[in-house]
């Protein structure tokens, strides 16, 4: 009688701690984060990713380490990502290579849309740049020469896959007329031959131009965003300039590989907004010609729309150009 009065005790008093413990929800997180960027060290991406790397890791508790993955036009980085386990604690710092990935290269070993997103953190406008002494003072004169002399200009861009890379394609295709393009393997190379004199033209992120452009060592002819950037007040949108064929923007986003549970999602969503909240970082992305995100678009949702709307816009061009990496 007393065994079943002290059985139905234990019983009613609900699972031991040790059951309790087994199913309480992992800590997260629970070990360093390694934030992938599928470029070199140096470019528009990995700068952004070191500026906000210990903000982030502030907020969450952990180091967070930035790790360059970087060829092929970001598609490694992102395979390296979403092979990875989905906890939260390998994600990728994505860019606008992760909206035509799935266009330009049509046999990839791994599932290009194997991804979600966690948020968007930045939009970059493009400089449209040429060497110092390039014979044109504005972008009309700079158009004229384009159609001029054709296939006798170079026009450089940071890779195969890379936002320069579109930036290149719109605007041939606005201007009507081919050029000779030439791909280099990241921005610093690119940079280095404009600044050189040994390329003619590029039309690349502000974040790697900007300073360039203030200290006179390239010229700069119009930012294709919709609006001036204050890191650059005298240059002109393509807009104003005559071109307004040629506007777009470059942008960053957080990814996590496709199950990773909603609460860590969450978690790294509010270690994201935190980042876009401290006084220190946008401060630093305006100076940079980068503007940090707002809005809707900084939430998961709000960023996975944003992503599939750039993967249907940039396709068109990508066939139409016939531009395929493989």
């Amino acid at each position: 009688m007393v065994r079943r009065c002290l059985l139905g005790i234990l019983l009613s008093a609900g699972p031991v701690h040790g059951v309790v413990a087994q199913d309480a929800p992992p800590i997260f997180p629970s070990r360093p984060i390694s934030m992938v960027v599928g470029f070199a060290p140096g470019g528009p991406a990995d700068v952004i990713a070191r500026l906000i790397a210990p903000t982030l890791a502030a907020d969450l508790g952990q180091p967070v380490a930035v790790e360059n993955a970087s060829g092929a036009g970001g598609s490694i980085g992102q395979a390296r990502v979403a092979a990875a386990r989905p906890d939260g604690h390998t994600i990728l710092f994505g860019s606008l290579a992760q909206a035509i990935i799935p266009t330009l290269y049509r046999h990839l070993s791994f599932d290009p849309t194997a991804l979600q997103a966690i948020g968007m953190v930045n939009e970059v406008p493009m400089s449209i740049i040429a060497r110092r002494d390039f014979p044109a003072a504005t972008l009309a004169d700079l158009v004229a020469v384009i159609r001029r002399d054709g296939r006798g200009l170079n026009l450089g861009n940071a890779g195969v896959g890379s936002t320069s890379h579109l930036c290149s394609l719109l605007l041939v295709s606005a201007v009507g007329t081919p050029v000779t393009i030439v791909p280099y393997r990241g921005n610093g190379p690119m940079m280095n031959d404009l600044l050189g004199g040994r390329l003619d033209l590029s039309c690349d992120q502000t974040t790697n131009n900007s300073e360039q452009i203030r200290a006179g060592a390239i010229r700069g002819y119009a930012i294709t965003g919709v609006a001036r950037t204050a890191a650059l007040p005298e240059v002109p949108t393509t807009a104003e300039a005559g071109l307004p064929l040629v506007t777009m923007t470059g942008w960053n986003m957080l990814f996590a590989p496709t199950g990773t549970p909603g609460p860590v999602v969450e978690r790294l969503n509010r270690a994201l907004r935190a980042v876009l909240a401290d006084a220190t970082v946008p401060r630093r992305m305006l100076e940079l010609g980068s503007t940090p995100a707002s809005g809707e678009r900084t939430t998961p949702d709000g960023a996975q729309a944003a992503w599939r709307t750039e993967t249907a816009r940039w396709r068109p061009l990508l066939e139409a150009a016939g531009q395929y990496a493989d």
